[in-house]
């Protein structure tokens, strides 16, 4: 229920990672939606930032590009840590024309003849990553089945060896799974020494993949730098695995939480599409993004300066009482559904068609195959401000039971 605007406000912490794990957001997003949708926070451990949560100021600041920029780094960094250093020269962290300019070079990778053409290939990845699932019987749905099938197809369009993929799948997990920092930062930086070793073997033998392409990549006739390469290959590899392994498995737990919404999946699958789009809402993976002002601006009175920064809550906008009917309602024939969590403006997703795709077969082969899902453990949840998901799913597979 929307929090009374007169009533007493919650402790606002928004950078509190617990809160994210074991405590629940949605009662300090309410309360600011209702009462201040422009907050000044000042934590201790992280520079001053804007708060938004109503639906309509993200979407605005999604839209202009010119004022609210990205080049500066898209998520909150603890203070001292400075600007993100890939910051100007990645897909993410780019402001236009310079965006336009490097998705120019992968965009047809991810147009929806793209990834139709790729579909058949998802659906065999996804059926195998299943067979292998089912025969364990037990298994954790995030690790062994949500985080395998998009890290796979984004490997195989990178070029990445087969033999290679199990290696990336464990940086993968070290990387950006729960466990100590120092684990996780030299697992990142792996995959980004993989990557620039992988550059180097495509340069000296280019193939139909998409480090072929950013390798031999152009913008105003000259070649993109060895390390924008770099960066731009661990931005998709990151975005292409971890934003949809997120979204599957929780989607997968709103369906054991809600199992009248998979009953009428398996009654209709003709509803998948619609189901994905709610999927992608309720789950809303990116749990803040982030701009920096380049110039002044003001929302709802408040003044933001040139510098200030500016954070968005997309699960806050995607649960807004005035866009969405019932938000708090997992409904998979939601429409219409204009979600925010692909983004919005210069920086929607690239990777959106596939991300839906992969999704969408993942549920269809579940009910094709007629496998029944059952918790099997409590859920973990990420300690995490940056993304919202599951650390772990404990499930049971029942084969004949969808």
């Amino acid at each position: 229920m929307p929090s009374d605007p007169a009533g007493q406000p919650p402790h606002i912490n928004l950078v509190d990672p617990g809160l994210y794990s074991h405590g629940d957001p949605f009662v300090q997003w309410r309360w600011l939606r209702a009462n201040d949708p422009v907050h000044r926070h000042t934590p201790t451990d992280y520079p001053p930032f804007w708060a938004l949560t109503r639906y309509e100021d993200v979407k605005t600041v999604f839209r202009d590009a010119e004022t609210f920029s990205s080049a500066q780094g898209i998520l909150l960094r603890p203070s001292g840590h400075g600007a993100d250093p890939g910051g100007g020269r990645t897909l993410a962290l780019t402001d236009p024309p310079r965006h336009r300019q490097l998705r120019g070079l992968v965009d047809d990778w991810f147009t929806v003849r793209s990834v139709r053409a790729i579909e058949e290939k998802m659906r065999e990845v996804a059926g195998s990553v299943l067979d292998l699932a089912v025969k364990r019987e037990h298994c954790d749905f995030v690790e062994d089945i949500a985080a395998r099938i998009p890290l796979y197809m984004i490997c195989s369009m990178m070029g990445v060896p087969e033999p290679d993929w199990e290696r990336l799948f464990t940086l993968s997990r070290q990387a950006f799974g729960a466990g100590d920092p120092m684990t996780r930062r030299f697992a990142h930086l792996e995959i980004m020494g993989y990557f620039e070793d992988l550059a180097a073997v495509k340069a000296a033998n280019p193939a139909d993949d998409l480090v072929s392409v950013l390798v031999a990549g152009e913008i105003e006739g000259k070649r993109i730098s060895r390390d924008e390469v770099i960066l731009n290959c661990d931005n998709l590899f990151v975005g292409g695995a971890e934003n949809t392994r997120m979204a599957a498995a929780g989607g997968m737990l709103a369906f054991l939480e809600h199992p009248e919404q998979w009953a009428l999946l398996v009654e209709d699958p003709a509803l998948l599409p619609t189901a994905v789009e709610e999927v992608l809402r309720w789950t809303s993976t990116p749990t803040h993004i982030m701009r920096t002002a380049s110039r002044p601006a003001e929302i709802h009175g408040r003044r933001i300066e040139a510098g200030d920064l500016v954070t968005l809550w997309i699960p806050s906008a995607n649960r807004d009482e005035e866009v969405f009917a019932d938000p708090e309602r997992f409904d998979v024939r939601r429409q219409p559904n204009r979600h925010l969590s692909l983004g919005f403006g210069e920086h929607f997703c690239v990777g959106s068609m596939l991300a839906r795709v992969e999704i969408r077969l993942l549920y269809q082969e579940l009910i094709e195959r007629s496998i029944g899902i059952e918790l099997d453990g409590e859920p973990v949840r990420l300690d995490s401000i940056v993304v919202n998901g599951l650390e772990r799913l404990p499930v049971k597979l029942v084969p004949g039971r969808s």
